[in-house]
């Protein structure tokens, strides 16, 4: 790459690096030191250090501190380490348990990124006097007519807007993501050119604080008695079986219901539909019972240059990370509330994940999702 990847930043400024430990922050400090800026890469411990030592796949512990180390070492960089696991596990690992225990869906690492990520080390690269905040995320950061905005990333299969959405714009001032305009391929051959330390390092799993997979039992360690049995319930009312917890479920489920393979008459599977935590009833139904399109969405950040029209916004929308973008209306509320008129029923809208706003390929923000019904047929 020979054309400048921070054309906005003089050259030989000071630029901060998040560095993960993994290959696409790796690329990026690399990149940047080679075009000649003064980069420091600095690493977020943040959680249970020593019992991630030696475990791959992980981020911002154990393996992957010393892997963002020897990245370092390699390029001549200058390194921190910052331990911020309370920070992390109060804003972050506690959020996830709690909002299981509310029957939804959550996304640590959007409340990573808002809370850990850009908020702290905003303060780190502020205090160090750095002229910018480099990440590896797959974005893209261009010049706006009323500043910076985040389009998505060139290869669509690695974008990661979505997770994104709660950036600011005091934030997009410093932030900068020279990978979106890279495909992962790409990325992995300057990994290599670069001979960097993690060029074959395998892709991190999206949940660092949960090794196996199991979202219950991280839940049941940090809420002990939080696996509570309750009632799955038919939509039509009837009792169909107990459960161990509206933790182990979530909205879309079909799979592991426990209530022995039982089927609609015609021999359809049954769909978790519903979670309603304060009465512990998992609520089950046919596949068209699962049917939304009016998303009520809460804490809505607008990345857009004018606030959305009072009349409704036409935009496109995307309710889970990989599902394509939707057409819908937006209305949002002066308390930072929405609500999302989809054109068409989607199926599987949980509460806890993210309702994202793009027009085209720009991200115009988004919020948290609270709920979802389906309008009555006229």
């Amino acid at each position: 790459m020979t054309e400048p990847i921070l054309p906005d930043v003089p050259k030989g400024a000071r630029v901060v690096v998040a560095m993960s430990g993994g290959v696409d922050s790796a690329v990026t400090a690399g990149l940047l030191a080679g075009q000649g800026f003064e980069v420091v890469g600095v690493t977020l411990q943040l959680y249970d250090h020593g019992a991630a030592t030696g475990r791959k796949g992980a981020c911002c512990a154990g393996q992957d501190i010393y892997d963002a180390r020897r990245v370092a070492e390699h390029l001549g960089i200058a390194h921190y380490v910052l331990d911020y696991e309370q920070r992390f596990r109060a804003s972050v690992i506690d959020d996830f348990a709690d909002s299981y225990l509310r029957g939804e869906t959550p996304i640590p690492c959007v409340r990573c990124n808002q809370r850990v990520k850009f908020r702290d080390l905003m303060d780190v690269a502020r205090d160090l006097g750095a002229e910018a905040l480099a990440t590896g995320h797959y974005v893209r950061r261009d010049p706006g007519p009323a500043g910076p905005i985040l389009r998505r990333a060139v290869d669509a299969s690695k974008d990661q807007s979505y997770f994104l959405f709660a950036t600011t714009s005091e934030q997009l001032a410093l932030l900068r993501f020279p990978l979106g305009a890279l495909t992962k391929p790409e990325t992995r051959a300057v990994a290599e050119r670069l001979a960097l330390p993690v060029a074959e390092k395998p892709e991190s799993q999206d949940i660092c604080f949960v090794p196996s997979g199991r979202y219950s039992t991280v839940v049941e360690k940090l809420r002990p008695g939080a696996a509570e049995p309750g009632e799955i319930v038919h939509v039509d009312g009837r009792v169909l079986g107990q459960h161990r917890g509206i933790i182990r479920f979530t909205v879309g489920q079909r799979k592991g219901l426990g209530i022995g393979g039982q089927q609609e008459g015609d021999g359809e599977p049954l769909y978790v539909v519903g979670l309603d935590a304060a009465s512990r009833q998992v609520r089950v139904g046919p596949r068209q019972a699962l049917a939304r399109d009016i998303v009520s969405v809460r804490e809505v950040n607008w990345l857009g240059d004018d606030p959305p029209a009072a009349s409704g916004e036409a935009v496109t929308v995307k309710l889970r990370s990989a599902q394509p973008a939707l057409p819908a209306i937006l209305h949002v509320a002066a308390d930072g509330t929405a609500s999302v008129a989809l054109d068409t029923p989607q199926e599987g809208v949980a509460p806890g994940q993210a309702a994202v706003f793009y027009r085209g390929d720009r991200l115009l923000g988004g919020g948290w999702i609270t709920a979802a019904t389906l309008r009555a047929a006229a």
